[in-house]
């Protein structure tokens, strides 16, 4: 949805110069792209959509056994049991463990599973968030856009007007000097000049006003030099029909991603409901550990052979023996410790809940009232871009009607100009009336642009949850 929005608003304001246009002057595409790389909340968006992605990695690891390594050193004195020797210790002892323990779970009632499922549900309803977030700058910054191409038209018409009725001022003063004018017409009609200069200069003053606001929505400095490019747009297509209400709200429910975004949350209570339930089924666990240490505290003897007599024989001769004799003991050694302490253990437990203050039991009952919230925020969704297109399909009916009414009144009354103006000149009228029909003219035209550019905007919302490009006549 997002790509064809881009594109369509790329091609409303196509440059009839494609590629080759001034480097200095933004199209509507540059400002979309310049925003959607640069805005603050895109960016914001970005960083939540890459951390749910890091959660459907994180769900899926889980599964993998845990291992972890302990060691410790200590030194005790006084009287205590030595946990390698088990003796009494009196004095200093220094001593040194170290294990490994590893954990397994083989069934946890597919919480695992449905973490799983969860995870991927919660990414893909970020990446809906995301595509929203991105439409909805897109929309901001065309409204804003046309507003500049609006105001730049405007001043056009100040300026045109005031170009017409300066050269007026020169015609009059002739006719007043000639004698088939009185001074009042020349006084009248400068006096309509210096108006139309200050609508001049409020029509400039309202571009670099809306300049200033598209600038600031591109979060751009007010200082920078900026300018857009002028596209050629008809709407001679465009005035001729619209799709149905319906036929607009069956597209938009298929494609809009705040109603994907609604759907899928609704897919996520569910799973969340699953995981809760699934915290009352037994938890399997396979579990194993290897340790070993080290104590001061253990001895080794050194001995050393030796021989003593252990009686005579019949002839009398003494008959000896060896033994072992200890002649000092020290220490045992780090790594023989490490050996002779080593333990291996291997455990299969399975835990089974029972009771817990009813705790699981209410935390199932939050999913499920989570999960009818779902589904009311959902049709809440629905309601609002059925009502949203609604009102936008309305806005576009009166906007077509005015734009057409507009055109209708421009033509009317820029005939009757040209007709007051031919007998202003030849003294058949007076000034009052010449600026009256020129006043008429001048009000039609600034109808025609306001309504011209209202009817641009509200077909732009209608195509826009259509999904199609605007055709436009450069």
């Amino acid at each position: 949805m997002l790509k064809q929005w881009t594109i369509f608003l790329a091609s409303f304001f196509l440059l009839a110069a494609g590629n080759a246009q001034d480097q200095e002057k933004w199209s509507l595409k540059d400002c979309i792209d310049y925003a959607h790389e640069n805005n603050i909340q895109v960016k914001k968006q970005s960083l939540d959509l890459e951390s749910k992605k890091i959660d459907v990695e994180q769900s899926k690891l889980d599964r993998l056994p845990t291992v972890n390594g302990n060691m410790y050193g200590s030194n005790q004195w006084g009287k205590t049991v030595d946990p390698f020797t088990n003796q009494f210790a009196t004095k200093s002892v220094l001593q040194a463990g170290f294990s490994t323990q590893a954990n397994l779970t083989l069934f946890d009632g597919f919480q695992y599973l449905n973490s799983i499922k969860l995870n991927k549900l919660r990414y893909k309803a970020a990446q809906q968030a995301y595509d929203k977030l991105l439409e909805d700058i897109s929309i901001q910054i065309a409204n804003q856009y046309l507003q500049v191409l609006f105001a730049k038209e405007d001043l056009e018409i100040a300026r045109n007007q005031l170009n017409t009725t300066q050269q007026q001022v020169e015609r009059t003063k002739k006719l007043v000097d000639a004698g088939t004018l009185a001074k009042g017409d020349l006084l009248n009609i400068k006096a309509q000049a210096s108006n139309e200069e200050a609508q001049v200069i409020q029509a400039e003053n309202n571009l670099d006003l809306a300049y200033l606001n598209l600038v600031q929505l591109l979060d751009l400095p007010a200082s920078k030099d900026f300018t857009i490019v002028q596209p050629d747009i008809s709407l001679e297509d465009g005035i001729k029909s619209f799709e149905s209400v319906e036929s607009i709200y069956n597209y938009a429910l298929q494609h809009q991603p705040q109603i994907k975004n609604a759907k899928l949350n609704v897919e996520v209570s569910k799973k969340n409901l699953d995981i809760q339930k699934g915290a009352l089924s037994p938890t399997l666990t396979l579990s194993g550990s290897i340790n070993s240490g080290y104590s001061e505290s253990t001895k080794v003897a050194e001995t050393t052979q030796e021989t003593f007599p252990i009686g005579v024989t019949e002839g009398g001769e003494t008959v000896y023996s060896e033994r072992e004799k200890v002649i000092n003991t020290k220490t045992q050694a780090f790594t023989d410790q490490l050996d002779e302490n080593l333990g291996r253990s291997v455990r299969l437990s399975l835990n089974i809940p029972i009771f817990n203050n009813w705790r699981q039991r209410n935390q199932i009952s939050q999913a499920k009232l989570q999960k009818e919230q779902s589904k009311f925020n959902l049709r809440q969704e629905k309601q609002n871009l059925r009502k949203t297109i609604e009102s936008a399909y309305t806005d576009a009916k009166a906007a077509k009607n005015n734009y057409k009414s507009a055109m209708q009144r421009v033509k009317a009354t820029k005939e009757a100009f040209k007709y007051a103006e031919k007998k202003f000149n030849v003294g058949m009228l007076n000034s009052v009336e010449y600026n009256d029909a020129k006043k008429e003219y001048t009000n039609a035209r600034s109808q025609l642009l306001n309504a011209k550019y209202q009817f641009i905007f509200t077909r732009t919302v209608l195509d826009f949850y259509l999904g199609k490009p605007i055709r436009i006549k450069k």
